[in-house]
């Protein structure tokens, strides 16, 4: 009885994992068909022309920090060299315990100055306000922790422009960066609201003075694999949700936001660690009961550098609270799901990341679970073991291999044939290693939303710019 349970799991789980790397291959041609079009632009020049463009929209850049000391004010060097015409930078201490207020303060020269903050979103108390008297466009907010959520919020209280770009405190935009993110909203006359860039991993690349200097690979495995995720996560799904108009995700690290339709909203959403993804849901929860043509784009070419977990304990942590955060903005709009009233979005984008994104670790579990008691135990028939380790690996390393391919038609960052190798190689062997560990730790992520409310969190920094 127990072996004809697990053979009709077996085949379940191939079932599905054929159908979600099939998936995945249809959202690789949707990308590479867009890739190879923008391809025969001439970006550099139209940047150009909207530098020197006067109805270019201001921009208010918030930069939420808690326990930043090692990278706040590289973040905010990176931010100042920025080609942009009008900007305003906003940095939020969300009550660290560190030093990140006072490394602002000491090395922008900034001075306490008097407030009355617009109370659009209500926020944690706000303690004191910070003017630098070098640089009169950056400000210090220090306030009650509240997390990171509430921490935008604030800076959006606070800010003075129409947009805002979103940016973590331990990241660096490349200089033309902002200018490619908010080139879209300009030319769609502001029919696009929320724009997002890729977000890459510095960890191996040379940084000098809040700039990258040299793009290169890290040593370890552990981050290697990190930075074909991100290929895989960007330059596939992000890039081809977009093309269809139903992305429910902009990246945390780097984001532009219309900031009257983020209010309306009612701002990052304090009761969920998954903040950015959830904003964005909601955002596209209002324009469709408004009938709203506006829209959500993703751009591949913006370029925003972060630094990545080295060690296993902080990345665990780290996808545990990201699957925690998938679960809960799915919970919380699960009357969008399968809702014609909401289009493509409810009948698809919301599906997709139900049983290709959250349950997806819960199959890929079971899986591992069948190939090891059939190969060690007879619990099925070693053959079909094999086909399920077989599509198993297939699933995993050859979807990966097809981001990295992806990454070298679009932003070739790596240009070293030695880098692209490396990234081929590790790309091949993740089924083995690599994708089991990011299994587990997704369906613990699953089982955390059952539990206590957590925090935005620690993780301890090197620092990605000298």
């Amino acid at each position: 009885m127990m072996q004809e349970f697990a053979l009709i799991l077996a085949y379940i789980v191939i079932a599905y994992m054929l159908f979600s790397s099939l998936s995945y291959i249809g959202l690789f041609a949707l990308a590479f068909g867009k890739v190879k079009r923008e391809n025969k632009l001439d970006k550099r020049e139209s940047t150009e022309d909207f530098l020197r463009n006067q109805s270019t929209y201001p921009v208010s850049i918030l930069v939420p920090a808690y326990n930043e000391e090692v990278g706040v004010v590289s973040t905010v060097r990176s931010l100042l060299a920025l080609e942009y015409p009008e900007k305003e930078i906003i940095v939020i201490d969300d009550g660290s315990k560190d030093s990140t207020s006072m490394r602002m303060i000491e090395e922008f020269k900034m001075k306490k100055v008097p407030f009355a903050v617009r109370m659009h979103i209500e926020t944690a108390e706000i303690e004191d306000i910070y003017q630098s008297s070098i640089f009169p466009y950056i400000r210090l907010i220090k306030k009650a922790n509240g997390g990171k959520a509430d921490a935008l919020n604030a800076g959006i209280n606070l800010s003075s422009f129409p947009y805002f770009c979103a940016i973590d405190g331990d990241s660096i935009l490349e200089y033309d960066g902002l200018l490619k993110c908010m080139k879209p909203i300009i030319e769609s006359d502001g029919q696009i609201i929320v724009t997002g860039g890729s977000v890459r991993i510095a960890n191996g690349s040379t940084i000098s003075r809040s700039k990258v200097e040299v793009v290169g690979l890290p040593r370890s495995p552990v981050v290697i694999m990190q930075v074909v995720e991100y290929f895989r996560a960007f330059l596939i799904g992000r890039l081809a949700l977009s093309h269809l108009n139903i992305l429910l995700i902009v990246s945390g690290a780097f984001g532009v936001f219309n900031k009257e339709r983020v209010i309306q909203a009612g701002g990052y959403n304090k009761n969920t660690v998954g903040e950015d993804m959830e904003l964005v849901v909601r955002l596209h929860r209002l324009l469709r009961e408004e009938k709203s043509k506006q829209r959500i784009e993703y751009i591949p070419d913006p370029v925003c550098w972060t630094e990545a977990p080295e060690s296993l304990d902080v990345l665990k942590s780290q996808r545990i609270r990201w699957q925690r955060g998938l679960f809960e903005t799915l919970w919380t709009h699960r009357k969008m799901m399968l809702n014609p009233k909401y289009g493509s979005i409810g009948l698809f984008s919301m599906p997709y990341f139900l049983f290709i994104e959250l349950l997806g670790a819960v199959f890929e579990f079971i899986g591992y679970f069948i190939i090891f008691g059939g190969f060690f135990f007879s619990l099925v028939d070693p053959q079909i073991a094999g086909i399920m380790f077989l599509v198993t690996v297939f699933y995993g390393s050859l979807i990966s291999a097809l981001a990295v391919l992806l990454e070298e038609l679009t932003l070739h960052k790596y240009p070293k044939v030695s880098h692209l190798m490396r990234l081929y190689f590790w790309a091949l062997t993740e089924a083995f290693w690599y994708r089991p560990l990011m299994v587990l730790w997704r369906v613990r992520g699953i089982f955390a939303a059952f539990q206590k409310k957590a925090h935005w969190g620690d993780m301890k920094r090197k620092g990605i710019s000298t």
